[in-house]
């Protein structure tokens, strides 16, 4: 992903920020040169018993602009799921590499906000992009395990706070069907495209737009350009 200087991420916790929020990620190999890539949308987690990734050291700047290799969240460990009827899931290798891509908060933006002439819109847009390699989890113990970590932290997060104890026996059940696997993060790049580029006036002008919004993900990215030095 290109990702031009002044669109870096601020800090970086704000990618495991966006990763935590936004945990439906794309999963993305490739099938070989006669048949595209495989493509899955499957939720995905910080591995709960793995370093907090957030503590991982910036690294250098790619000559892109995009992170180094040596960057916040390399090291770090996620979990994942599909479903193994998938045949995506029969294609993946361990030892394979992965492209996850996440979404967070985006909106159009229309030049009326700019109150200038000429102009041109534009869609204020996160996402955040980590490569990395795979290992799937062959056992039936392994495949719950992330199950019941994933329910606990999607549970905490943007459930109820369900109690899952009374249908462990129907996991049991289900879990022959679901392929889980782990993923070591080798690179990630932050897309946060949020007026930046745009003079002070114009920027708080965007910002209060969203803010005013009944769209949620206008509002959220208000929040984030709200966050910004």
């Amino acid at each position: 992903m290109f990702v031009p200087s002044f669109y870096r991420a601020p800090e970086s916790s704000w990618m495991a920020e966006l990763i935590r929020g936004n945990p439906l990620a794309l999963a993305v190999t490739s099938a070989g040169p006669d048949s595209g890539p495989f493509a899955t949308h499957l939720p995905v987690i910080f591995d709960p018993e793995a370093p907090e990734p957030s503590a991982a050291p910036d690294g250098p700047d790619g000559p892109d602009g995009s992170e180094g290799s040596g960057g916040p969240l390399v090291g770090a460990t996620l979990l994942g799921h599909m479903n193994r009827a998938n045949p995506h899931w029969a294609a993946l290798e361990s030892g394979g590499t992965v492209l996850l891509t996440f979404t967070g908060p985006h909106s159009y933006v229309s030049p009326t906000v700019y109150e200038v002439t000429p102009a041109a819109p534009t869609w204020n847009f996160t996402a955040v992009h980590v490569r990395g390699v795979v290992a799937k989890l062959e056992t039936m113990e392994q495949t719950l395990s992330v199950v019941q970590a994933t329910v606990r932290a999607f549970e905490d997060r943007f459930g109820t706070g369900w109690d899952m104890t009374g249908s462990l026996e129907y996991f049991r059940k289900i879990a022959p069907a679901v392929g889980a696997f782990r993923f070591t993060v080798t690179g990630a790049e932050g897309m946060f495209k949020l007026s930046q580029e745009q003079p002070g006036e114009v920027r708080a002008r965007v910002q209060d737009s969203f803010e005013h919004s009944a769209c949620t993900y206008r509002r959220e990215t208000a929040a984030l350009m709200n966050r910004l030095p």
